[in-house]
């Protein structure tokens, strides 16, 4: 897979009154180079019209494009790949279906990351970091400590998540990640653009200050 920097995820909750695809290209002219389509509300024929809404601009800007947990629907808008949380498909029977596509594999402990990157996962998110409020049933925070663990450990690539914000994205990147995940601080942004460049300034200078909007 391609390498990237910014992860965003959807959240259509967070920007009631603007669109999907007007936000998330905002998010992509801002710097964000991965995509991931998450709704856990949708029918089924309403997530695949998002998915293929999202799959035609991302193939327009060039970036990569992910589905949350419908490998169906990944297939069928031909998107770069698909993540799964620990609860869902198991890997190996995931990598059957998908072939050569990226498969993403959610981790909360460094057992789990030993085994995404052992069973052949393309990345391995990290997380929640912090406490969140944008998934429901979500696992205690990880803390900064579990960022210390895989990036002294896991080889690869993988990206931090949960509850990550301009003021405490410089904790993240101290720790040692190099890649950063967002859904509602990017979102639900009034400045989806700036936002995500501030983000993506905040991992180049490695978490040195404490971002703020451009």
């Amino acid at each position: 897979m391609k390498d990237f920097t910014l992860y965003t995820i959807t959240g259509e909750q967070f920007h009631p009154g603007r669109s999907q695809i007007e936000v998330i290209e905002e998010a992509i002219l801002g710097g964000s180079d991965i995509i991931q389509l998450r709704d856990k509300t949708a029918s089924k024929r309403e997530v695949l019209r998002k998915a293929e809404a999202l799959r035609e601009l991302t193939r327009r800007h060039g970036v990569t494009f992910i589905v949350n947990d419908h490998i169906d629907i990944a297939l069928a808008v031909d998107a770069d790949g698909i993540h799964l949380g620990q609860d869902d498909l198991p890997l190996e029977t995931a990598r059957r279906i998908m072939g050569g596509k990226i498969i993403g594999i959610s981790t909360h402990a460094i057992e789990e990351a030993r085994e995404a990157q052992r069973g052949g996962a393309d990345y391995i998110g990290v997380g929640p970091v912090f406490a969140t409020k944008s998934k429901v049933d979500v696992v205690d925070p990880v803390t900064t400590d579990y960022v210390r663990q895989v990036a002294a450990e896991i080889t690869i690539p993988w990206v931090a998540i949960g509850g990550i914000k301009l003021h405490n994205v410089g904790e993240v990147l101290q720790a040692g990640a190099r890649r950063i995940c967002a859904i509602s601080e990017i979102v639900g942004s009034s400045d989806v653009r700036g936002t995500c460049e501030a983000f993506r300034l905040a991992i180049a200078k490695g978490g040195g200050r404490e971002a703020r909007p451009l």
